[in-house]
């Protein structure tokens, strides 16, 4: 098989996996049934491609083999003929509005998706799980890394959540308003979530960057359905400042390069004002939220790009509005960072240690910062101990060669 034909199926199942997903499901009311059919079509993509040549437009193509497959199989199982009609109905409206050159023209569904995966039927639990794998089509076992729980363990909820939207009857809808803040929250951390996943794309992954930008295409379509939502814009802005120091992450030579010492002149100016435009839009709201806030202490970073300081004190103060919000391990963490910069290594250090210890014992983070701070405060051998644990709990190979240099550092 060429090997440009199975780029090209691989290219389309990676940047439109959801969006074909979304429209599948929404007409099938099934979201397995939309991952088979799906499944099937890049199959056939790849015994056909190679053959035929790649055609005009790939998306086009897997949609109407995939629809195909899903009426096959609708076919195969014992339903009510309405059902089926209307199923029918919905696809073969979908086909015609492909224009002459083979385009597909239809709805992006990713958000009624979105929204269908946090319904109150489901297990919250799983929610920000179940839109990860479903919407951005990312792998059960790479989210299960991220909750810490085994392959097989987020296979099965998954499983159980893809049944449940099945046999319940979801509807693939934006709520009503009434029903919008917690469905809404839940959305929201979906959406961070998957924009992390490709942050923390450290080393330069193709795959990565396209998730990162996903997420943020998607909260950009989140606030184009909902402008009065404050939370919303607060999350655009937060992920538009992070994205804005991309290039900047890694030096000449690939180095990873920590926040504040990168050069903000490769920061992207033009996101920073969206950035900042936004999160003063969100304000004029006057209902201040986590998300709004995490974009706060991202637009404080970003103005060391005009002052050439940081302001460690406004951090502080806002890293305590978080912790008081949202107070995850990651918002201590990072509180305790920025206090040990504010004041002194000792506060830092005072601060990590009121954590649990069984909370902290695999979470890098815990582990990087608190090596830093007992450099700064001439504790070399605890952070050398430190250091040695941090760089072991790293999957990223740039991230483990600059804790290792820190190490070294220490050790001198």
């Amino acid at each position: 098989m060429p090997p440009d034909a199975g780029r090209a199926a691989e290219k389309v199942a990676r940047q439109s996996y959801g969006k074909l997903i979304a429209f599948l499901a929404a007409r099938s009311r099934d979201v397995p049934a939309a991952e088979d059919a799906l499944s099937e079509a890049l199959a056939s993509a790849l015994r056909a491609w190679p053959e035929r040549g790649i055609p005009g437009n790939p998306e086009a193509w897997l949609l109407v083999a995939a629809r195909r497959n899903l009426m096959q199989a609708t076919r195969h199982r014992t339903v009510e003929a309405k059902a089926q009609t209307t199923i029918l109905i919905a696809f073969e409206e979908a086909e015609e509005r492909m224009n002459e050159a083979g385009k597909a023209i239809f709805p992006d569904e990713r958000l009624k998706l979105l929204f269908a995966c946090t319904h109150p039927a489901i297990d919250s639990s799983v929610h920000t799980a179940l839109m990860l794998q479903t919407v951005l089509g990312i792998e059960a076992r790479t989210i299960a890394r991220t909750f810490v729980v085994s392959p097989d363990t987020m296979s099965q909820r998954l499983v159980r959540a893809k049944a449940k939207i099945r046999d319940a009857g979801i509807p693939f809808a934006v709520p009503p308003r009434p029903a919008l803040p917690g469905r809404l929250a839940a959305v929201l951390s979906a959406i961070y979530a998957a924009y992390g996943l490709g942050w923390d794309g450290l080393d330069g992954e193709e795959e990565r960057h396209s998730l990162a930008g996903e997420a943020i295409w998607l909260g950009r379509a989140l606030l184009a359905v909902l402008p009065d939502e404050p939370e919303a814009i607060g999350l655009l802005s937060l992920m538009l400042h992070c994205e804005a120091r991309r290039n900047a992450r890694r030096d000449s030579d690939g180095r990873y390069v920590p926040l504040d010492e990168q050069d903000t002149a490769a920061w992207n100016a033009i996101m920073i004002a969206e950035a900042d435009s936004l999160l003063r839009k969100a304000g004029s709201f006057n209902r201040f939220g986590p998300f709004q806030c995490q974009a706060a202490i991202q637009s404080v970073h970003a103005a060391r790009r005009l002052s050439g300081k940081t302001d460690w004190q406004a951090l502080t103060t806002l890293y305590a509005a978080l912790v008081m919000m949202k107070p995850t391990l990651g918002a201590h963490v990072s509180q305790a960072a920025v206090i040990g910069r504010a004041l002194n290594a000792a506060a830092g250090l005072k601060r990590l240690d009121q954590l649990d210890p069984s909370a902290v014992a695999s979470y890098q983070p815990y582990w990087a910062v608190r090596a830093f701070l007992l450099s700064q405060a001439g504790d070399d051998t605890a952070a050398a101990g430190a250091y040695m644990t941090a760089i072991g709990l790293s999957d990223s190979p740039a991230v483990r060669d600059f804790l290792a240099g820190r190490l070294k550092e220490a050790l001198l």
